[in-house]
């Protein structure tokens, strides 16, 4: 099938929003990436599992993504279908000491709605950038935090599209891990357990990490947050660090000179100066350290 087919097709089938050649640049934080064929952007769960199925009946590639917090999309762009989880699938409510949060829901939004009524457990990712369903994929973290001790459960889709729920210690939560990676699913919706606390304390804590984080953090430039992972007994951003790394450059990609375990996109970067730049800091900080960094962003889309 070619593209215009498969936009007919989706477009039949589906409730949601569907995008033929959309550039991924306007749905990654990079602000990197070339056109995906098609993008759906569905607003149910049904939607969500017709289209999965939609793409393997009919042998389509496909890609899933959220907010795009954590992605490098390559810039010849993406073959195929990208169904993103984002803002289109983004509700949120609360019950008692509990928030249900559709998957494409922000982190950011979610924190608001336990500030709003007096909820605490949060405050530590409530800067975490990205959707809730990354998140606990990946089982993100900040300020001593981790998605893993807020969860209570989680409702997924499986590649056949059946919809499974898991308790918290099925989720197989580690650091950067959790089940969703183990099985291939995808998270549509969790469900967080959280505790009554004061509006005044929750909010002063808030913003005392905002501080922190804006004063650490390159937050005015396109980045993917972390781009590696912690190695073992060490921070990445030391090590890039002590390694004479902070500031150094490819082209319009850089190592922020804010928080070296960023980098960051100057302005024009595109997908493959940003990979230049990651693999020599790889290779400095192998051959200073013997420590192989590993990339936390991932990188999808044609070579």
């Amino acid at each position: 099938m070619n593209k215009e087919e498969i936009f007919n097709l989706f477009n039949s089938e589906l409730t949601g929003e569907v995008l033929i050649d959309e550039p991924m640049k306007e749905h990654t934080y990079f602000k990197i990436g070339g056109p995906a064929d098609i993008m759906v952007l569905p607003n149910t769960v049904k939607d969500i599992a017709i289209a999965i199925k939609l793409c393997k009946d009919k042998l389509i590639n496909y890609y899933i993504i959220g907010n795009g917090t954590n992605l490098l999309v390559r810039d010849k762009g993406i073959r195929g279908v990208v169904i993103k989880i984002g803002d289109n699938f983004n509700d949120v409510f609360v019950s008692d000491e509990k928030i249900i949060a559709k998957a494409g829901s922000k982190l950011s939004k979610i924190a608001k709605v336990a500030l709003k009524n007096s909820l605490t457990g949060l405050e530590g990712v409530s800067g975490v950038p990205g959707s809730l369903g990354g998140a606990v994929a990946m089982n993100a973290g900040a300020y001593g935090t981790e998605m893993k001790d807020v969860i209570d459960k989680v409702k997924c889709i499986d590649l056949n599209g059946n919809i499974l729920e898991f308790n918290n210690e099925q989720m197989h939560f580690g650091y950067r891990h959790s089940r969703v990676h183990e099985e291939n699913l995808l998270v549509v919706e969790a469900e967080i357990e959280l505790k009554k606390g004061d509006y005044n304390n929750i909010k002063s804590y808030m913003d005392e990490l905002t501080k922190k984080r804006n004063a650490k953090q390159p937050i005015n430039l396109a980045s993917a947050g972390s781009t590696f992972k912690r190695p073992k007994g060490d921070y990445a951003g030391r090590l890039i660090e002590v390694s004479g790394l902070k500031g150094a450059r490819y082209r319009d990609a850089q190592v922020s000179d804010k928080h070296c375990g960023f980098v960051v996109n100057l302005g024009n970067a595109n997908c493959e100066d940003v990979v230049n730049l990651i693999r020599f800091v790889q290779k400095t900080v192998r051959d200073k350290h013997n420590v192989l960094l590993e990339p936390e962003v991932k990188i999808i889309g044609e070579k």
